[in-house]
């Protein structure tokens, strides 16, 4: 009889080597850092002494040449100073999408998928019989075979139009989204780091994106006083500025990219903890942080009418809770027929992961 054989638990085993263990703490303290090594590495050193992360067989000094080595960090000859590599970059965004959407497979193709069938790119279980148009690699052979011995047997076996059988398909939707970050000084306020959490998520669904459905687009805009396109290879060092909320800024830019995909799915996420406090009114800044402005609201929520003409969903991830933000949210979402979710920092992640899967449901005619 088979059983189970039990061993006793090692932990250094399952930690991996040494300078895979820090190599973790590492990328973790480049989020806080925005991308900083010098600062990240003071960090390092700081919790060595603390935490004795390392020992006398392998020391700080190591780690340090064994990222240069393998290729993690770059040094200035010139001045000595230390900056990350692109492949550090996307370490951060793998180690991101492991941590908030867990390990997730490359493919080749994008599997949004509908529940329309018709001649997708990928096959279901189900068959129908041939009819004119069909085309000859939709045929299932089996079962045409199959048909065909049945009708006429194998000594006599022939096949007819009759006895040809389609394997039906799916349709794969493909999404183009555009993830909008508020940078604005409200997202470290009163203490609480709020920008971190929307660096980690914009980076996991960044590399979720461009892994499993590569068919899929995503851009990036960051809103402050105004609103700029950053490229994905830039999420690890974005900092919060001394800067209000320009909701509208954000939303006609996101408006602007979403107009030249082709795609016919087109969305946008937007993590903010605050309520729109800035406009742009020609050169000047029309700037009011008390309470709800009414110039400053409308402007947004007729963005959100023209989104919803143009068929494009806003999904709003408000990381705060007070009472007349989650007015101003329900009266945009309602506005849009969008989504609303009030995350907390912890839940963001998951919030943001359900919703983009989703959306790969939905039916596109």
């Amino acid at each position: 009889m088979l059983g189970y054989r039990f061993i006793p638990f090692n932990p250094n085993e399952q930690a991996g080597t040494k300078f895979e263990q820090l190599l973790d703490v590492f990328m973790q303290l480049l989020n806080y850092t925005s991308g900083d090594a010098a600062e990240a590495l003071q960090w390092m050193n700081e919790l060595d002494q603390k935490f004795k992360l390392t020992n006398d067989d392998y020391g700080m000094g190591d780690f340090i040449e064994d990222l240069k080595q393998n290729n993690y960090l770059k040094e200035n000859d010139a001045d000595g100073s230390f900056t990350i590599t692109g492949k550090s970059e996307q370490t951060i965004r793998k180690k991101s999408l492991e941590e908030i959407f867990g390990k997730l497979k490359k493919s080749k193709q994008g599997s949004h998928q509908t529940f329309k069938q018709g001649q997708g790119d990928e096959l279901n279980a189900d068959t129908r019989p041939f009819q004119f148009g069909d085309m000859l690699e939709q045929i299932d052979f089996t079962e045409s075979i199959r048909n065909a011995q049945i009708s006429r047997g194998v000594a006599s076996f022939s096949m007819q139009e009759d006895d040809l059988q389609i394997r039906e398909s799916d349709f794969k939707t493909q999404t183009s989204t555009v993830l909008m970050i508020d940078i604005s000084h409200s997202m470290i306020l009163y203490g609480e780091d709020r920008i971190t959490p929307a660096k980690k998520v914009a980076m996991a669904l960044s590399e979720l994106i461009t892994t499993k459905y590569p068919k899929d687009t995503i851009d990036i805009v960051v809103f402050g006083n105004d609103a700029w396109r950053i490229e994905i290879k830039d999420l690890p060092y974005l900092k919060v500025g001394p800067y209000h909320t320009n909701t509208v800024a954000g939303l006609e830019l996101a408006m602007d990219l979403l107009r030249r995909r082709k795609n016919a799915n087109k969305q946008i996420f937007m993590i903010t903890d605050g309520k729109p406090t800035c406009l742009k009114i020609g050169k000047q800044y029309y700037k009011n942080s008390f309470g709800l402005d009414r110039k400053v609201v409308n402007r947004c929520i007729n963005l959100a009418a023209q989104c919803k003409k143009l068929k494009i969903p806003i999904t709003t991830f408000m990381i705060a809770s007070d009472p007349y933000l989650q007015n101003f949210v329900q009266e945009f979402t309602e506005m849009n027929n969008g989504k609303a979710f009030f995350a907390s920092l912890d839940k963001l992640g998951a919030f943001v992961f359900k919703d983009f899967e989703s959306g790969k449901r939905k039916m596109v005619y």
